[in-house]
C-alpha cells in the first residue's frame, strides 16, 4: 500500500500512537508500504506554530523530520501537477492545506491516513475517516474511491 499521512496522523504517529486506530497503526508498522508526508503539513505545522494554534517545541519540524527519515517516511514534495490538481477540485473543504494533501493523494494514486472526512467526497481512498474502533469494513462509494470506517 502507498499512503499519505495527514499531519495530524504524523503526530499522533509520533507523540500519541494510542490515539490511532489498530488499522492505522498496522499499516504504518508495516514495512511492505509506501508511507510519505507532504511537505505542506511542515508548512502547516509552521503556520499554526507561529500565529499560535499549535503548541509543539521549536525544534519541533527537525524533529519530526528526523523521526520520518528514521521510520522509512519519504517527504513528498509540492510539484506542478499537484497545483494542478488543486485547481480543479470542487469546494467540499476549503481547507487549503487539505486540498493539496488530496490533490497529492489523486495525483500519485496515495491513499490518505486521516480522520477527516472531508477526503472521500474527493474520491480518494481514505483510510480511518472518523473510525477509532479496530473493527473496521471496506466500502465502495460506486466512483471508485473507497473508504475503511469503523462500524
Amino acid at each position: 500500500m502507498k499512503a499519505l499521512l495527514d499531519t495530524h496522523t504524523l503526530l499522533w504517529l509520533v507523540d500519541s500512537p494510542e490515539k490511532l486506530p489498530s488499522i492505522v497503526a498496522t499499516i504504518c508498522e508495516d514495512g511492505n508500504n509506501e508511507l510519505y508526508i507532504s511537505i505542506a503539513s511542515f508548512w502547516e505545522l509552521a503556520i499554526k506554530m507561529s500565529l499560535g494554534k499549535i503548541e509543539l517545541e521549536s525544534n519541533a519540524l527537525e524533529r519530526l523530520k528526523s523521526w520520518c527519515d528514521d521510520n522509512a517516511i519519504q517527504l513528498l514534495p509540492i510539484s506542478i501537477k499537484h497545483c494542478q490538481q488543486v485547481q480543479t477540485l470542487p469546494f467540499h473543504h476549503r481547507d487549503p492545506f487539505d486540498r493539496l494533501l488530496i490533490a497529492q493523494a489523486l495525483c500519485d494514486r496515495l491513499a490518505l491516513l486521516s480522520v477527516d472526512g472531508h477526503f472521500a467526497d474527493y474520491g480518494v481512498d481514505v483510510v480511518w475517516k472518523q473510525a477509532y474502533s479496530p473493527t473496521l469494513h471496506h466500502t465502495d462509494d460506486g466512483e471508485g474511491s473507497s473508504i475503511h470506517e469503523a462500524v
